[in-house]
């Protein structure tokens, strides 16, 4: 059984019930990640999980040089901070390099690897230090016993509240593959895992200058994960994925978000009641 990371009211692993991270890709702008925020914690309320707020203050690793990538950290922080507060929701934001560390980890509860940076060690250790959460994306490079690699730079720094997420691997061009046996074996490590469902059905690249994606899949990967026993499920949501400014055609939307949490609940509870996720 994985150990139990806290983060907020959230609880990962330990066999505890799923929780969800979620919001959209990148904040466009406030009252929109304000809306978002509301809805999802309402849902969530109402189904009793844990909720973790994301959205991303910079995107650093866009397709094309004149993609939207966020409103930059102090903004995106600040605004990061009013979720907070106002709703009293944990927060994760992706980090892309060590001097964002600090003024991260003053408002993050969770600071984000991504997956492209999963193997950068001086991130990972100054990550490590911060004393926050880290949640590790694994590389779509990255078999999934080389994130004992990650987790053991993280751990050396004495921290061990570590999420690991899967994404999909990388499968020919602008393509990607998840394959099942991933949970069970970065759950070897200890570490709750997590599932990056609307980023698996991204097609990187896909559209030229963007990332396309196939949004109908989520519902069908996300069951499929829930059923191989994670600690919890990520997706990027949106009033309007079609007029997003970035990651729409991967995103949920927001309205479909309550059915297709009662779905996966339901195999969440009964995998985890009959302790299927409890035999490693």
């Amino acid at each position: 059984m994985t150990r139990e990371v806290a983060v907020g009211s959230a609880v990962f692993g330990g066999g505890r019930p799923l929780v969800l991270i979620a919001g959209p890709c990148v904040i466009e702008e406030e009252a929109l990640t304000l809306r978002i925020a509301e809805q999802l914690r309402r849902v969530t309320g109402d189904l009793g999980i844990g909720l973790v707020f994301k959205a991303s203050f910079d995107k650093a690793n866009r397709t094309s040089v004149d993609a939207f990538r966020g409103q930059g950290i102090a903004e995106g922080l600040r605004i990061l901070a009013r979720v907070k507060a106002e709703f009293g929701l944990p927060v994760v934001s992706d980090i892309h390099d060590i001097a964002q560390i600090a003024p991260a980890a003053e408002v993050l509860d969770i600071l984000q690897i991504p997956a492209f940076l999963s193997r950068q060690t001086d991130l990972l250790i100054a990550a490590g230090r911060s004393g926050r959460t880290v949640n590790v994306k694994k590389g779509q490079f990255l078999a999934p016993w080389d994130m004992r690699n990650a987790v053991g730079k993280i751990e050396a720094t004495g921290n061990s509240n570590i999420l690991l997420t899967e994404r999909g691997a990388s499968f020919g061009y602008n393509n990607l593959v998840v394959d099942m046996r991933s949970f069970p074996i970065m759950r070897e490590t200890g570490c709750p895992v997590v599932f990056d469902a609307t980023h698996s059905v991204q097609l990187p690249g896909g559209a030229g200058t963007s990332s396309g994606g196939q949004r109908q899949y989520v519902g069908a990967l996300s069951r499929a994960a829930v059923a191989a026993g994670i600690d919890g499920l990520f997706w990027e949501v949106h009033e309007d994925p079609d007029q997003a400014l970035c990651d729409g055609p991967n995103s949920l939307y927001l309205k479909d978000v309550k059915g297709m949490l009662e779905e996966v609940l339901a195999i969440d509870r009964i995998v985890k009641n009959r302790g299927v996720i409890c035999n490693e």
